[in-house]
């Protein structure tokens, strides 16, 4: 990690307790003894991000059962029109902004790179590269604001939900998903869980933490989650994947993989949707699933 500057100070709340975590040293990483939150303490240059996600996420598997999931997340967004715009923060190459187009928002969103903007501007999706960043658009003009899986790869939290908080409009929805620290796959493989890598995850949130962060802006909860275990995380874990399986996305989003198996089979089975259902009660009762999702209207 040469040439990074060292984080001394809570990228939530601001705290000087911090102490690193054993075991953790490959990825720097440090704990909030304040607030509990999990950082890496090694920041990335910008160039080292850049070359980093040179490729990233462009070949990834699109499940049916996933587009179900995304219309099933879209229904809860009806009640909230009233600009119809929508933003998707990292969205990649515009999976979730498809359907969203398809029920008839005008869809905006922002990437890293230039590929994956090209891909979306091709698409009719209104894109920015880089960071999130409130210049771009008019206060308050947005109905709903997601961001799924993104807010683990920066180590900025506050300035990226207050941005958001900037440009979505009262009474519009926030919607959020991000790995949970505390899930019972990182204490089972510790080190070895492979949601744990650096420059690629920078942020690390337990349940508290997240709620924590979201709760200083005038925002009511929806629901707030976490769910799910990931077979093939826990596989793969076991055996590593390569650099490029990583990056492309392949190593855990396949059409071949243990999960996607799983999905079909809890998918076409009523039986095993309610078993399925019952174990992400428990997961998120204890708040030990993968996962963490929340919904969240701005006030």
């Amino acid at each position: 990690m040469s040439h990074v500057s060292t984080l001394t100070t809570c990228i939530v709340c601001g705290s000087l307790n911090l102490k690193a975590l054993k075991g953790f040293e490959h990825a720097s990483l440090t704990r909030c003894g304040e607030c509990g939150m999990v950082f890496s303490s090694a920041n990335p240059t910008l160039q080292q991000l850049e070359d980093y996600y040179k490729g990233y996420g462009r070949n990834d598997y699109l499940s049916p059962i996933t587009i179900k999931r995304y219309h099933e997340i879209l229904d809860q967004f009806e009640s909230a029109r009233k600009t119809n715009r929508l933003l998707d923060v990292g969205c990649g190459i515009g999976y979730f902004l498809d359907v969203a187009k398809e029920r008839g928002w005008e869809v905006y969103g922002t990437e890293f790179t230039d590929k994956a903007i090209e891909i979306c501007e091709s698409k009719g999706i209104k894109m920015h590269k880089g960071p999130l960043n409130p210049i771009n658009y008019s206060p308050e003009s947005f109905d709903v604001i997601t961001s799924f899986e993104v807010i683990e790869h920066i180590n900025t939290p506050n300035s990226e939900v207050s941005n958001i908080s900037k440009l979505l409009r009262k009474d519009g929805l926030f919607y959020i998903t991000t790995p949970n620290f505390n899930s019972t796959l990182r204490y089972y493989l510790g080190p070895k869980y492979n949601v744990i890598g650096w420059p690629e995850h920078l942020s690390y949130m337990p349940h508290s933490t997240c709620v924590k962060l979201i709760n200083r802006r005038s925002w009511t909860k929806v629901f707030f989650q976490t769910t799910g275990i990931s077979i093939t995380r826990f596989l793969s874990s076991k055996k590593p994947a390569t650099a490029e399986e990583t990056r492309e996305g392949t190593a855990f989003i396949a059409e071949n993989t243990q999960d996607e198996k799983l999905r079909n089979r809890f998918e076409s089975s009523a039986v095993l949707g309610i078993v399925k259902k019952t174990m992400n009660s428990i997961l998120s009762a204890t708040g030990k699933g993968d996962a963490l999702k929340g919904l969240f209207t701005k006030k």
